[in-house]
């Protein structure tokens, strides 16, 4: 019965909802799409989608994202973020990966790639 129950929560999805406003911290073991607006900060250990109406402001944590809408403050993501043509991106961005479609409202200070993020704070730490 335990193998059951974990198959099938690694399929689950929290979401929230069109015209709904969390203002806090978020943490979630499974995916998360955000067609509302969160102020706060969310830490995700799946996949963050921020549908085309949803807004987040403030800090993420996830292994990846899909970035369709707006979004303001600092990203972290392990591995893949994808940015739609129809996203709104203003902050910091550190991932492994990038994939930025043309359209999208992209302007950010980025750090891309594990060698490289570990370059750059070998080189602060030496100033």
């Amino acid at each position: 019965m335990d193998q059951m129950k974990s198959s099938n929560s690694s399929k689950l999805i929290n979401s929230l909802v069109l015209d709904t406003t969390v203002q806090g911290d978020v943490r979630t073991n499974n995916d998360i799409r955000i067609d509302g607006t969160l102020i706060g900060k969310l830490e995700c250990n799946g996949k963050v989608i921020i549908g085309s109406q949803g807004k987040v402001e403030g800090e993420i944590k996830c292994h990846n994202a899909v970035i369709e809408g707006g979004f303001a403050g600092s990203i972290h993501v392990s591995e893949l973020m994808i940015v739609e043509e129809s996203a709104r991106i203003e902050g910091d961005v550190f991932t492994d990966k990038l994939q930025v479609e043309p359209g999208a409202i992209y302007n950010v200070k980025c750090v891309m790639g594990g060698q490289q993020i570990q370059a750059s704070k070998e080189k602060t730490e030496a100033v």
